[in-house]
């Protein structure tokens, strides 16, 4: 069983940028980061696959959102630059022992208990 911490969200304005960290308590293949608005499906946002490293994003965030590891494997971090409103979820870690697809959410055996990020106008 590995646990999950998130940590970083808050309230910001449009424009700004937040980092959350994810702190995993063992060792895995994939971390990534999910969120979900209110009345909306949970999304895929990024992953970091430690072999390689390889990373993905959704084409929402890409440019402007940054998966990383520390050396460790065991903590992710989301850089999230130039937030806009519609950035306003809770954001989730999730992490996976196996090699799946790592835009999907299913894929995850681990999850964190959430972190908030709201971007006001």
């Amino acid at each position: 069983q590995v646990q999950l911490v998130e940590s970083g969200g808050g309230v910001v304005q449009a424009g700004d940028s937040l980092r959350l960290s994810c702190v995993a308590s063992g060792r895995t293949l994939t971390m990534g980061w999910f969120r979900q608005a209110p009345g909306k499906e949970r999304e895929f946002v990024a992953a970091l696959t430690w072999v390689g490293p390889i990373t993905a994003y959704a084409d929402s965030v890409k440019g402007r959102f940054t998966i990383s590891g520390d050396n460790t494997k065991t903590t992710v971090y989301l850089q999230m630059n130039s937030l806009k409103p519609e950035d306003t979820a809770v954001y989730y870690c999730a992490a996976t022992k196996a090699l799946k697809a790592p835009r999907v959410a299913d894929s995850y055996d681990y999850w964190g208990q959430g972190t908030q990020v709201t971007v006001s106008s």
